[in-house]
């Protein structure tokens, strides 16, 4: 099930409606996790087998690390863990990349290998929810956290639906807690929490759907080479719709939560105004990148070992980060890009410590930041490294002159769609949608509202599934 589905619409008021009986909290906890699993089975039923299992066995391997006596005991139970969670990701996620990568080894060495195909359906959601029950494992492992109390509120952490499928990514100590105690929306939390799904389908299905996405596939899916205004355009319109699309995500979840009483962190931060590459990862992903350098970076050694060994623990993070995004190279290489970009950075900092940018540098350190996100877009986005050679050569202008792959609309669309986002995110760069809400009038606001529902009707029809279901 999708949000952006009249199905989800039934859905999300029976949930609703059923959360504000006058119910005991603990049968509204199951009514959660019932509608949760219906949530995920509505894609592919016996998937919620894995969530099954990754529930069973976190909860369990917790539970033997709180009883455990000895250290070697307590490894074991949190290799327990990490196994399992690794290896249901890795079998379906990565085990036709290895297969893959193995025979073209073998391949060049001579040896003539013809496997069977690795017909495995990646289960939808899988990288989100096993990051989010090892967290839970490993943050009683390093005893950051305590075990929840019961395995209710640990199973309805897992399978909580709005960050279910594509975060964000939450941790146990943020959501646990909120199950301990009734919780039910205020009447301004529910307006809020509806005014953000609203900004968050608009964001998916009109912006990202319908102007943005046609746009990239005919510049990276085609088989014609684009020149310079065609790659740029086509880059662009990308980097737009990845935003709206992942952005429109987050923001669609955060708001059901709200409305069902509670809390989710923000998962971006206006990220196309970022001024550095530590800045971007700041506003970008935020609870992945928070993941990222917890469970990855500082036990790589972080900055407490010297200038290689950060850089060192820099790279291989974001090589990893990567691929989790998906079982190909160019994820790799989009990952390698960013981890190059921030150990640049790095040094450029401590050599320059003493520097402080006047305002118009600032801006254009700004641009220069987008520009170079723009270029790792292109790995990101295409599907082979001989078509992102071809996009990337035409955005540098070493294609040979063709002609144009893209009508004027939808040129115009693009610069005018993703120029008015990346305005956006400079204006709101050191503000919250909170504060901006909370000094614009009413009428104003709900003119906006409005008009975005509007949007939304007339373009219903043209929506896909989210770009980050597919990790």
């Amino acid at each position: 099930m999708v949000f952006n589905s009249l199905t989800f619409v039934v859905f999300f008021a029976c949930v609703l409606a059923l959360h504000s009986l006058p119910l005991p909290w603990t049968t509204k906890k199951i009514n959660l996790l019932i509608a949760s699993y219906l949530f995920y089975a509505a894609w592919n039923p016996p998937f919620v087998i894995l969530l099954w299992i990754s529930t069973v066995v976190d909860w369990y391997a917790a539970q033997g690390l709180v009883k455990a006596r000895r250290q070697s005991a307590r490894h074991a139970w949190m290799l327990l863990s990490v196994v399992a969670n690794l290896g249901m990701l890795g079998y379906f996620k990565y085990g036709q990349f290895l297969l893959d990568n193995f025979t073209a080894l073998v391949g060049a060495l001579g040896i003539a290998y013809q496997p069977a195909h690795y017909d495995i359906v990646l289960p939808v959601g899988i990288s989100f929810y096993t990051f989010a029950t090892m967290s839970y494992t490993l943050d009683v492992y390093l005893r950051r956290a305590a075990p929840a109390q019961n395995l209710l509120d640990y199973a309805l952490f897992v399978t909580f639906f709005p960050h279910l499928v594509a975060g964000p990514i939450m941790r146990p100590t943020e959501l646990v807690p909120q199950f301990a105690q009734p919780r039910r929306a205020s009447g301004a939390q529910l307006r809020f929490g509806l005014a953000l799904m609203t900004l968050g389908l608009f964001n998916k299905i009109v912006l990202a759907d319908s102007f943005l996405s046609g746009v990239a596939e005919r510049v990276y899916d085609g088989d014609r080479i684009p020149g310079t205004l065609d790659a740029w355009a086509g880059t662009l319109a990308f980097s737009g719709q990845i935003f709206c699309d992942f952005a429109g995500y987050s923001t669609t979840a955060i708001g059901a939560a709200l409305c069902l009483g509670f809390a989710m962190p923000d998962n971006f931060r206006f990220p196309y105004a970022a001024v550095g590459f530590s800045d971007f990862w700041r506003r970008w992903h935020i609870t992945l990148s928070s993941w990222l350098r917890d469970y990855l970076y500082i036990p790589l050694g972080g900055n407490r070992h010297g200038a290689r060994r950060t850089y060192a623990a820099l790279m291989g993070t974001m090589l990893l980060g990567g691929l989790w995004h998906g079982a190909n190279w160019t994820f790799v290489a989009w990952g390698g890009l960013h981890g190059i970009y921030l150990a640049v950075e790095r040094m450029l900092r401590a050599r320059f410590s003493n520097y402080r940018p006047g305002p118009a540098v600032f801006v254009l350190l700004g641009l220069l930041t987008y520009t170079l996100v723009n270029l790792t877009w292109v790995f990101f986005r295409a599907k082979t490294f001989s078509r992102a050679w071809v996009v990337l050569r035409g955005m540098l202008g070493l294609n040979a002159s063709t002609r144009p792959i893209l009508p004027t609309f939808s040129l115009i669309a693009v610069v005018s769609i993703v120029g008015a986002l990346v305005l956006t995110h400079w204006l709101m760069r050191a503000r919250t949608l909170e504060s901006v809400v909370a000094r614009t009038p009413a009428v104003a606001l709900g003119g906006v509202w409005a008009l975005m529902v509007f949007a939304i009707i007339i373009a219903q029809g043209a929506g896909s599934a989210f770009i980050y279901f597919q990790f």
